[in-house]
């Protein structure tokens, strides 16, 4: 058994669907060559670091040697450095060189505690177990008719709370009143359809007005269409018609504004919200008026989410009162515990 391994049974087991699934560690932009970035992902201390290639890593933030933080060390020439005794850890987490024994080669299992690693839509993602599933697809990120802005990151509670939050239209007259509905008239939410597809859940559209509806601050009427990705991935694809006559010149009927979620799990009642936003509008608005959006409405969720108790999510809906117009919601926890999703939830 390697030191990994052993780390995944040690404390607490986390259940397979989040062990073996990627989890967005740090937004792409945050870790810069030379930089060591301290992170937790269910309660797990790990550092990330970029080399002069531009590879990402992610290690537990742990010297074998004597257990002292590596994200308290420095980078040398592509090496970790850790800050107690100088220990220099290369790029494949094996230790080259011991400063107090410089002639010796150190021992094979002198090595940091290194986790899979990839790096996709603006995002570095880890898997602390041995992924069983790919990234989940963020369909417009390739598609040079989109730009797209990564935001956050944004501090919630649970990141359970904040994707049924997320995946919840019903709320917008009265979290977002006067940005994404209408407190004094919102909209009644017909029948709408759920369904599996491709191991996530997906909706058939559901119609709201929202007087700002995207980040050109024009009145819209919007149709989401949700996809459930994985326990902490969501998206949705927003259809946006714009209401205001005088302003309609500035739309078509193509126009979509979509967003990718992803929530890192810090702890039990703890975890940070990153999303990426794709538009295709034309004129495109500026990233600045993207993010300047985005940071109003995760802030208003932020502040009643975090109110929910408990804070862990029940999955058992027995334990909450529901009704049809959080169809979504009501199968994205049945959902999560058909998977055995147990950290974080009630």
């Amino acid at each position: 058994m390697n030191c990994r391994e052993q780390l995944n049974q040690q404390d607490f087991t986390l259940e397979p669907a989040l062990l073996n699934d990627w989890h967005v560690v740090a937004a792409s932009d945050e870790v810069t060559e030379g930089k060591l970035i301290p992170s937790t992902l269910f309660e797990r201390d790990l550092v990330i670091w970029r080399d002069s290639s531009g590879q990402a890593h992610v290690w537990e933030d742990l010297c074998i040697h004597r257990g002292a933080r590596l994200s308290k060390g420095f980078i040398a020439s592509d090496r970790v450095v850790c800050p107690y005794h100088g220990w220099n850890y290369d790029g494949t987490a094996q230790c080259r060189l011991i400063p107090a024994s410089p002639g010796e080669t150190p021992m094979k299992k002198a090595k940091a505690i290194s986790h899979h690693v990839k790096e996709a839509y603006g995002f570095i993602w880890t898997s602390l177990g041995e992924p069983e599933h790919d990234i989940p697809d963020f369909p417009e990120w390739n598609d040079d008719g989109y730009k797209k802005v990564v935001c956050g990151p944004y501090r919630f509670k649970s990141g359970y709370r904040a994707v049924e939050n997320f995946i919840d239209p019903t709320h917008f007259p009265f979290v977002h009143a006067g940005v994404n509905g209408l407190m004094d008239d919102p909209d009644p939410i017909g029948a709408y359809d759920v369904w599996e597809e491709n191991g996530g859940l997906s909706s058939s559209e559901v119609q709201v007005t929202q007087p700002y509806g995207d980040p050109r601050n024009v009145p819209v009427t919007a149709f989401y269409a949700y996809k459930c990705l994985r326990p902490l991935v969501a998206y949705f694809k927003k259809r946006v018609l714009i209401t205001d006559p005088d302003r309609a010149h500035e739309g078509n009927p193509n126009d979509r504004f979509c967003t990718y979620l992803t929530a890192q799990q810090v702890s039990e009642t703890e975890s940070i919200v990153r999303i990426c936003c794709a538009m295709n509008f034309n004129p495109m608005p500026t990233d600045d008026e993207v993010r300047q959006r985005q940071d109003l409405v995760y802030a208003q969720d932020s502040d009643i989410v975090d109110t929910q108790r408990p804070e862990r999510i029940p999955t058992d809906l027995r334990q909450e009162l529901h009704h049809r117009t959080d169809l979504l919601g009501m199968k994205y926890r049945s959902w999560l515990q058909k998977m055995g999703v147990q950290y974080g939830t009630v």
